[in-house]
């Protein structure tokens, strides 16, 4: 991806942080059949290859993992928070009026090829895993052993597996570091008041240049 040296990221574990805090990633993938792309809940191990391991699941219904089976490289997208800045925060803009409407967002491209499976064993430790990730937090967590086994079964035969080590990893945070302090602060204070709870959460991520003083 396109990416000035004042928003890219290269610390591996903020890299993994953000991966992490994204709940679903594209994969996007160039085979036979031309481009493709899912929406997918993936799980990072960072303690598997250079810079972590992606394991997750797709229907078997969907061709999408033939081009993985293929050996064809795939980028996994990781989307984090965005807002769009309106000038009218930069207090620049009543200095001297050149400013245009940018858009800060957090992003991480992850690169690699898959080894693809379809053992039952392994399909149910994923989706187990998966599950419990997403599951933590409420009342009455459900787990997959809350479902007949012989329907856990049938499911885990209509879907296919995916394991892929990250070969290389780009990660961007655009969060109007090419600003002045001035023009930050205006848009961290700014989206701050939004009622926008995206607003909300982007203004979060701008450091306050003013707490280190």
């Amino acid at each position: 991806m396109y990416n000035p040296k004042a928003f890219a990221v290269q610390d591996l574990p903020q890299l993994q942080q953000m991966m992490n805090e994204c709940r679903l990633a594209v994969l996007v993938t160039h085979g036979e059949h031309g481009l493709q792309a899912s929406h997918l809940p993936l799980l990072l191990d960072t303690r598997q290859g250079l810079h972590g391991t992606l394991h997750g699941h797709m229907a078997r219904a969907n061709p999408q993992w033939r081009d993985l089976e293929a050996g064809a490289e795939a980028l996994v997208i990781f989307a984090g928070a965005d807002a769009y800045v309106s000038p009218s925060l930069y207090p620049s803009k009543a200095e001297h009026g050149k400013v245009v409407p940018p858009w800060n967002y957090l992003a991480v491209h992850a690169y690699g090829t898959a080894d693809v499976f379809s053992e039952a064993t392994r399909l149910r430790e994923l989706v187990s895993t998966l599950t419990d990730r997403h599951e933590t937090g409420r009342a009455q967590p459900w787990k997959l052993d809350d479902a007949p086994a012989e329907y856990v079964d049938t499911m885990l035969k209509a879907i296919v597996g995916f394991s892929l080590p990250i070969q290389r990893l780009e990660g961007k945070r655009k969060l109007s570091q090419n600003r002045s302090p001035e023009d930050v602060a205006g848009v961290r204070n700014g989206l701050a008041a939004s009622l926008d709870p995206q607003d909300q959460a982007l203004a979060r991520l701008i450091p306050d240049a003013s707490a280190k003083e």
